[in-house]
């Protein structure tokens, strides 16, 4: 199957962006209510997924490099 090994990285890729979406589609509601609590929680855990987002890409990029994708 040569196909799936081309189509595979760009699942999987789609996937993560999907996901992430929709966690940046409710990440200001959450915000807001932990915002209730203190600011400075809702800043940490807004911060905690923005830099989730680049460890996740960059955990697989490095993932990938070691398999020689």
């Amino acid at each position: 199957m040569p196909g799936r090994k081309e189509k595979s990285p760009a699942i999987a890729a789609a996937i993560i962006l999907a996901v992430v979406g929709i966690g940046f589609f409710v990440l200001p509601s959450i915000m807001m209510r932990l915002g209730d609590i203190s600011p400075w929680l809702a800043a940490g855990v807004g911060a905690l997924f923005v830099l989730g987002f680049f460890l996740i890409f960059w955990l697989r990029a490095r993932h990938q490099r070691r398999r020689g994708l």
